[in-house]
């Protein structure tokens, strides 16, 4: 999946990619908005840019990740 500046996500699993950590985990059931997708790189393993709710900005992997509407 690639992710658009501006769409909006919720972090619905922990992920799988090595640069995950265990504060994170609390991050699991929370929306946010993509604010960086690095399109340039178009990685589907690169880390994505999003600010949630309450959270501030993070850089989390895709894998943990689905796009939401609201």
């Amino acid at each position: 999946m690639v992710f658009r500046k501006g769409q909006k996500i919720e972090v619905f699993k922990r992920s799988n990619d090595e640069s995950w950590e265990a504060y994170m985990d609390r991050f699991v059931g929370l929306h946010g908005i993509i604010t960086d997708p690095d399109t340039t790189i178009n990685d589907p393993d690169a880390l994505v840019e999003v600010s949630l709710e309450g959270k501030g900005t993070h850089r989390l992997p895709q894998d943990c990740m689905r796009p939401i509407d609201r």
